[in-house]
């Protein structure tokens, strides 16, 4: 079944045909389509950075090629907001994303070009998790295919307690960020979830759907029946 989803462009032509109808003021709207249009960008842009930083690599830390990096992170997030920091290891490059109301720290490792990648590549399966204080509602994530869901349940628990000790973590909290589950799956550094075989497909939870059966009308009459 063909997808009939909106794309970006879609969406915020969409947008700029029902605003002038919604509001009579002109102004109004033009900031509120700025303002859209600038958020839409923004999480286009963070699913950029995060897919770089799961799935991507630099060939080196040359300082032509971390300025490199820089650049491109700076056209989408703004000069003064990005800061990428070789680490001492020479194994990856950290990256520092400071936002309005957040600030967003990952990683992009470092593979050499024509190197053999240490594993074969493993595929990913759902790891549906949920809290004990709200068992209905599920956090759609997804581990390797080879970490079983006890291990990766594990791994998960005790990535959350390291993530709030990181300067990061640290720095949240001092934000008055609530300690929570939901907190830590929206900032933990994508790469740090590939480490522990991890992955998020989705950062907002989703409510626990109950597959209600249809009972054909003959069943409903035998079982009228039965009680006659």
């Amino acid at each position: 079944m063909k997808s009939t989803a909106l794309n970006e462009a879609q969406f915020l032509e969409l947008l700029q045909k029902v605003l002038p109808q919604a509001t009579p003021d002109t102004r109004l709207a033009a900031v509120i389509y700025d303002r859209v249009a600038q958020e839409v960008r923004l999480i286009n842009n963070l699913r950029s950075l995060e897919k770089l930083c799961t799935e991507g690599a630099l060939p080196n830390l040359e300082p032509e090629t971390v300025s490199e990096l820089q650049s491109r992170l700076a056209t989408n997030f703004g000069a003064a907001n990005v800061v990428v920091t070789p680490s001492e290891k020479g194994d990856a490059a950290a990256v520092e994303i400071v936002l309005p109301d957040r600030t967003i720290s990952n990683r992009v490792r470092v593979q050499p070009p024509g190197a053999e990648e240490e594993e074969a590549k493993v595929p990913y399966v759902p790891l549906p998790v949920a809290l004990p204080e709200d068992p209905d509602l599920l956090w759609v994530l997804a581990r390797r295919e080879d970490l079983a869901p006890d291990e990766a349940s594990r791994a998960l628990v005790s990535l959350e307690e390291e993530f709030w000790e990181t300067k990061a973590g640290q720095k949240a909290l001092r934000d008055r960020v609530e300690r929570n589950f939901a907190e830590f799956i929206a900032r933990v550094p994508a790469a740090a979830l590939a480490d522990s075989g991890l992955k998020r497909h989705y950062k907002s939870p989703e409510p626990r759907q109950t597959l209600r059966r249809l009972v054909p009308a003959s069943q409903e009459s035998l079982a009228a029946l039965d009680q006659g």
